[in-house]
């Protein structure tokens, strides 16, 4: 048996997000390490740091700051399972006309349906850090759509 660690080059130098594209990619191991740098801005405004992806799915990691509310969206094609690894807010869901609340907290797990609106904010003093999978793998800034929301966007 291999212990396998990040810094570990077994497979050669692809990170991991490209390895998803590879033929046979979910048939080997990934790895990547939370980047301290921010990758990208998500269509709602959070920061987005990418983390492993496979044909199935793709994983982020989203950082909101205090106070501060999100755009709201709707995914065309894809859903989400969000987990709360830090920090307090709430997330506001519609879908089939009906409005959902939810309040997040370290630990709590969540859903997003294909087609719901959706929209958060972060209630807390510190940042609201939030790893999410993606399935399908996201596919790039159009699959955001623009929606209704429950509260004035900040971003």
């Amino acid at each position: 048996m291999k212990l396998l660690t990040a810094g570990d080059r077994a497979y050669g130098d692809i990170p991991c997000f490209m390895a998803a594209d590879r033929e046979g990619a979910g048939r080997m191991p990934q790895w990547k390490r939370l980047s301290p740098e921010v990758d990208d801005l998500a269509p709602d405004g959070s920061s987005v740091r990418l983390l492993c992806a496979t044909g199935r799915g793709s994983m982020a990691h989203f950082e909101l700051p205090p106070g501060a509310v999100s755009r709201p969206v709707r995914h065309r094609t894809v859903e989400e399972i969000w987990y709360v690894v830090a920090g307090t807010g709430a997330m506001w869901q519609n879908l089939d006309d009906e409005n959902y609340e939810i309040l997040l907290e370290q630990g709590l797990s969540l859903t997003i349906p294909v087609g719901a609106a959706f929209q958060f904010r972060n209630s807390g003093t510190t940042v609201l850090e939030i790893v999410a999978v993606t399935m399908p793998p996201w596919p790039g800034p159009s699959e955001a759509q623009p929606a209704e929301g429950r509260w004035p966007s900040t971003m």
